[in-house]
């Protein structure tokens, strides 16, 4: 039988589902995890290949807005349940999602897409770079401590229902949004997603609780965290699972980080997911116990050159002239005057020489300030054709805050 690439109906979403199910491990998830990415998905943004009655290819795309330098949220295309079904591989089927997804999302007039990579290697090729990292951290809090900041007494902890405490959760969150590149403006709906907790996921820990921190009355911070027990033979030896935690003031994270490191029969707390400039590996007196892992997070793709790059802000002055390589986004290609500076910026096609050549995936990785051109270069993958522009260029390019993003999708 021949293959039909088309848009999903919402009457084949289960099907289509435990199609991405099977390519990502076999094992269906929890009812209240697929009822919950269900309520998020959106059928018009999704693609389906079938082969007859079989589901052989997905891909989705979700609705957001992405945090960028200079505090301006934009309108991206969070790429996501991208599989191809065993059977099926090797046929140019992923290429062809790939390629009506990008001409779908420019239609849409969104500049830009991006994606978490289960396999890294396979999206470089469609022009996805990675732009952000995460840091996993587990804490020996028997040999840690982290210090009373000035104002940290004043901080009152409270308990809270996970779900009773979202408001407060989400209004924190959302004064975070602006200040941090790469983070998501959590569309209705989304904020379902930190309180996720099937028990068959827990591994053995307990279910998810809340503590807040106020001062004065007003919530100015949140952690969402799991007791695991454990014991051995020098007594117990628990573990504090942290989901989330954030802080609008120094000594709120301090707080914050100070109940963690003191809850009851544990000796450890573990995080999957914080910023590479965290400020706790500061606060702590050795980073060594924090014993800290990085790996790449989110990937960027820039849709339209011209209107991404002049949503962003820069770091210093900026008036380089790009020659955009871009074979899955034609309309990409060429040379392209990016002139900038902490206000903004403009993005113009050009006839004038070319300062730097690279293609649109090396504009992903820097575009949110986090890997510079000029490690780039070293790779081989930017060239300098004008000599300072690399310089000059990649100062611009970065930001005084790492970019971070806070959850999956």
């Amino acid at each position: 039988m021949t293959t039909e690439l088309r848009q999903l109906r919402p009457d084949e979403w289960d099907d289509w589902y435990a199609s991405v199910e099977r390519v990502f491990g076999g094992t269906p998830e929890a009812p209240e995890e697929r009822a919950l990415w269900r309520g998020l998905g959106e059928p018009e943004r999704s693609l389906t290949v079938r082969d007859g009655s079989d589901v052989v290819g997905t891909a989705g795309a979700f609705t957001f807005r992405l945090s960028l330098p200079g505090g301006a949220v934009v309108p991206a295309a969070g790429v996501t349940m991208v599989s191809v079904q065993p059977t099926h591989r090797r046929r140019g089927l992923l290429r062809e999602m790939m390629r009506r997804q990008l001409a779908d999302i420019r239609a849409r007039r969104e500049p830009l897409a991006v994606l978490t990579a289960s396999e890294p290697a396979i999206y470089g090729r469609f022009g996805y770079g990675a732009a952000t990292e995460a840091v996993s951290m587990t804490l020996d809090t028997l040999r840690l401590s982290v210090p009373a900041l000035p104002g940290t007494d004043a901080v009152r902890l409270r308990l809270v229902d996970p779900e009773t405490a979202l408001p407060d959760c989400e209004k924190v969150y959302d004064q975070l949004v602006a200040g941090r590149p790469g983070m998501l403006a959590r569309q209705p709906g989304w904020e379902r997603l930190p309180l996720l907790d099937p028990e068959a996921d827990r591994d053995g820990a307990g279910p998810l609780l809340c503590v807040l921190a106020e001062v004065a009355g007003e919530v100015r911070g949140y952690a969402r965290y799991a007791v695991k027990a454990g014991w051995d033979g020098g007594g117990p030896d628990g573990t504090v699972v942290l989901r989330d935690i954030e802080a609008l003031d120094p000594a709120v994270h301090a707080a914050l980080w100070r109940y963690l490191f003191g809850i009851d029969l544990t000796s450890r707390v573990t995080v999957r997911n914080r910023p590479a400039d965290d400020p706790l590996l500061h606060l702590v007196d050795d980073i060594r116990r924090c014993r800290v892992t990085v790996r790449e997070s989110l990937f960027v793709r820039l849709v339209d050159v011209g209107g991404a790059l002049a949503a962003r802000a820069y770091a210093a002055p900026l008036d380089v002239v790009l020659e955009v390589a871009d074979a899955g986004c034609p309309w990409n290609e060429g040379r392209w005057r990016l002139t900038g500076d902490g206000r903004g910026a403009s993005c113009e096609r050009t006839d004038d020489p070319a300062d730097l050549a690279l293609s649109v995936r090396e504009l992903g990785s820097a575009y949110l300030g986090d890997f510079s051109l000029s490690a780039l270069a070293a790779a081989g993958r930017v060239r300098e054709l004008r000599p300072g522009a690399l310089r000059e260029a990649s100062v611009a390019f970065g930001w005084h805050i790492k970019p971070w993003l806070p959850h999956g999708f």
